[in-house]
Formats: structure tokens, C-alpha cells, sequence
């Protein structure tokens, strides 16, 4: 999850996404549904879109998982968080950069592929997110 901010945190653009690595599709077994349940909860789930809750407690890390399509994250709780790939390299560390404006706050992500996320901060990470499944609905 790539967090934006009004511009103040670096969205990954498609062409990051796609030198990730992450250009196909993943596993099933790797869904954050499946490959983290503990932190990933089903809200709702259509043929358009996945609604998910993430929570991800300070001192834990969500094992390696990926989000298969875009979404809007709904940030209701913020922490400071280290994401990395799924080698364990580094891709996001937000310790050191100024705390988001206001919480909560709404903000783009790619898909996102194999990756952990460890909380470093001392409080809940709580993200809401509607991912988009596809393109736009055929108008009738």
C-alpha cells in the first residue's frame, strides 16, 4: 500500500509496479485473504470490488502476501511501518518522514506483489480498502 498524503508520500507508478515484478498475477495462496488472515478482514466482496480491513497491531509483521488490484485505502489509525519485497529488502520505511497531516485521510495504491509489512510504531495500523476489481461496469 502506497500512501499519498496531498503529494507528501511517493505513490508507486505502474511502471514501478510492473520493474517489480508485479506486472502478472500472483497466487492464490498469496492473497492477503489467504497468505494473512489474522491481519486481513472481508467486509464485502462483489464481481467490481473487495473490501478489506487491515490491522496489523504495533510490534507485528503481516506475513508476505500481495493485493492483486488498485485500491483506495481509508486510513483510520496511522503508525509508522516497514514494508519490504519478498526477499526482505526495504521498499518503504516511513520512520524519519513527517506523520500524515490528519487521520484519518483516503489515498491511492497500485497492486501491490509479495510483500510484508512490519508495524515499528506504538500504535494500530487501520486501513480500509476498496480494491477495484477490472475495469468500469458496461453501461446498459
Amino acid at each position: 500500500m502506497s500512501f499519498s498524503n496531498c503529494g507528501r508520500w511517493v505513490k508507486r507508478s505502474k511502471l514501478d509496479v510492473e520493474r517489480s515484478g508485479a506486472a502478472g498475477p500472483w497466487p492464490d495462496a498469496l492473497d492477503a485473504l489467504q497468505a494473512a488472515p489474522r491481519h486481513h478482514r472481508l467486509i464485502l466482496e462483489n464481481d467490481r470490488v473487495r473490501v478489506l480491513e487491515t490491522r496489523v497491531p504495533p510490534g507485528e509483521t503481516v506475513p508476505v502476501h500481495t493485493h492483486r488490484w488498485p485500491c483506495v485505502n481509508h486510513i483510520l489509525s496511522w503508525s509508522d511501518f516497514v514494508r519490504r519485497d519478498g526477499e526482505g529488502r526495504v521498499l518503504l520505511d516511513t520512520r524519519g518522514r513527517s506523520p500524515p497531516a490528519s487521520v484519518p485521510f483516503a489515498a491511492w495504491a497500485e497492486a501491490l506483489p509479495p510483500h510484508t509489512l512490519e508495524n515499528v510504531g506504538a500504535a494500530d495500523l487501520l486501513v480500509v480498502s476498496v480494491e477495484l476489481k477490472g475495469g468500469a461496469p458496461a453501461l446498459e
